[in-house]
């Protein structure tokens, strides 16, 4: 984060240290004066509330993690019967934990202004959280999306295996610590799996990069007005393009095709 300096007069000054733009924050209202009262008080006679807030109409709700099954059960009680979403957020580097939360709605008519509300927990590197996929099926896949994605463990699911990548992949992609691009078994995965390792000096490496640019694959690569076919040389020639829309009412656009940029890398 940069500076957050006073941004007084700085045409008059002929430089100026700039700042990321800071947003303003939505406003939270305690839980115990909003439409989520009753709610609140019911979960604070069985579970212990850490902390909880309402934010654009939906109550937040931190509970230990040890509560989390008791908090959900009581909640579908109460007619809070859909998770429509359920994972985690990686805070290992600022506090050392995961955050994770549960997403729940309501569309019982009585809970016309309060159908919207969620259930945080905070769980230590490492530590295993016990599965709500016998509260709420749909969290069957969330967990083991969860646990491929970030290695979170959940205690008493029926089947804790991957979900979205490959059951013999090394390392959990959407942790803050796992490269953008992927780490060295993640550039070599493909050319191992089908060709063996004894191609990589033949093949090299997986090219991960979404924002590389070669003008001269004329497969993989874009070349708006000088397409040619397959496996030919790259020419510049331009040709026409034909659109669809030539002969069809003048409100819909017909872009210019005479004069194409080429950009040597995107913007």
């Amino acid at each position: 984060m940069r500076r957050k300096a006073q941004k007084q007069d700085v045409q008059k000054k002929v430089y100026h240290t700039d700042r990321f733009y800071q947003p303003i924050t939505t406003p939270k209202i305690e839980t115990i004066n909003s439409n989520y009262k009753e709610v609140l008080e019911s979960l604070q006679k069985e579970v212990s509330i850490l902390n909880s807030y309402v934010e654009i109409n939906q109550a937040v709700f931190y509970v230990p993690k040890e509560d989390v099954c008791k908090t959900l059960e009581i909640l579908k009680s109460m007619k809070y019967n859909i998770m429509s979403e359920m994972s985690a957020i990686d805070n290992l580097a600022s506090d050392g934990t995961f955050e994770l939360f549960y997403q729940l709605t309501s569309h019982e008519k009585s809970h016309k202004d309060r159908r919207r509300l969620r259930v945080k927990c905070a769980l230590k590197e490492n530590e295993a959280m016990p599965s709500v996929s016998g509260i709420f099926a749909c969290a069957n896949w969330s967990e083991r999306e969860c646990y491929d994605m970030f290695g979170i463990k959940f205690l008493n699911h029926p089947f804790l295996k991957r979900i979205l990548m490959p059951i013999d992949w090394v390392g959990n992609p959407l942790l803050k610590t796992y490269p953008l691009k992927g780490d060295e078994f993640a550039s070599w995965y493909e050319v191992d799996k089908i060709f063996g390792r004894e191609y990589r000096d033949v093949v090299g490496p997986e090219q991960r990069d979404s924002a590389r640019i070669d003008r001269n694959d004329s497969i993989n690569f874009s070349r708006i007005g000088k397409e040619v076919p397959k496996g030919a040389t790259p020419s510049d020639m331009v040709h026409e393009i034909s659109y669809q829309e030539a002969n069809k009412p003048p409100i819909l656009q017909k872009f210019p095709n005479t004069q194409p940029k080429v950009r040597e890398k995107r913007v």
